[in-house]
């Protein structure tokens, strides 16, 4: 039995004529009544009756039709559904992101994917680096968006946006007439950071930088997540840095100052060998995006 031998059936019950089943597939009579009758054989049980006006159904027909349609729409739906997931129009994508989403690049990314591939679901995943990267290589996340310049092995990488550094401060402290900051002006000044990600990040950033001044800094760790952090900074216990996005955010008692000349690169990690085509989509879009902003 063959898909098309459903096809003339439902073809010639609908239209009560193998005449006019023929003509609706475009193949000649000849064809739609030799392959039923060969069905019919095949089966044991006749499924039209023949009479001069066309066909009609037998009992053991209406039954076989009633299948027949069914499986055909089946059929149909699941080649609709492979083909919409194979040009990416549904499915789900899988996204790492050590950013926030209250403003920037990475926001307008996925406004602009989700309002264009309404059939994709994205995962949303928060991390720090070396989970989102180890869950890349595996399969287990499409994408990743991390601060750096990064070579990874077995993955590829795009440098797709900047960000601006900024100094999170009370809103009375001596440098908020500021307009930049610079890093001698932090040299000695303590700072405060989250002992989840991206706490040691900026801890190591901070180390490096005023490092090069040749200051060890003062940086002292906190069991507490972003917001509480900006808490402890309104009430005068450190200062903190953020990345532009993340200074979006608006918490009372604090305000943000960028650091003159300081950008943070971020870019998009993904494996090579991972075939899912709402990733391909999200990727051209990032790209074609990222060349109006870098």
């Amino acid at each position: 039995m063959e898909l098309r031998h459903l096809q003339y059936v439902v073809a010639a019950a609908e239209r009560g004529s193998f005449r006019r089943a023929a003509m609706a597939l475009d193949i000649r009579e000849s064809a739609v009544s030799r392959r039923i009758r060969d069905l019919e054989d095949e089966l044991g049980a006749a499924l039209f009756i023949r009479h001069h006006g066309g066909v009609r159904l037998t009992h053991a027909g209406q039954r076989f039709f009633y299948g027949a349609l069914r499986a055909l729409n089946e059929i149909e739906r699941a080649a609709a559904d492979a083909g919409s997931f194979g040009r990416g129009e549904t499915g789900t994508v899988r996204i790492g992101i050590f950013t926030s989403l209250a403003w920037g690049f990475l926001s307008d990314l996925l406004r602009t994917y989700v309002s264009a591939n309404p059939g994709v679901r994205p995962d949303l995943i928060e991390g720090g680096p070396a989970a989102h990267i180890a869950a890349v290589q595996r399969l287990h996340l499409d994408i990743a968006f991390l601060t750096g310049k990064l070579v990874v092995d077995g993955c590829d990488v795009a440098h797709l946006w900047n960000e601006r550094v900024l100094v999170v401060m009370p809103s009375k402290h001596e440098f908020v007439s500021l307009r930049k900051i610079d890093w001698t002006h932090l040299r000695d000044r303590h700072f405060i950071v989250s002992e989840d990600d991206p706490g040691p990040e900026i801890h190591d950033y901070l180390v490096k930088h005023l490092g090069d001044l040749g200051h060890h800094p003062s940086i002292e760790r906190h069991r507490v997540g972003r917001d509480n952090l900006m808490h402890l900074v309104a009430m005068g216990q450190g200062l903190t840095l953020v990345h532009e996005a993340a200074g979006a955010a608006q918490f009372p008692g604090v305000v943000y100052r960028p650091v003159d000349g300081e950008v943070l690169p971020f870019c998009a990690i993904w494996s090579p060998h991972n075939d899912n085509p709402a990733l391909r989509r999200l990727l051209s879009l990032a790209r074609t995006m990222s060349k109006k902003v870098v």
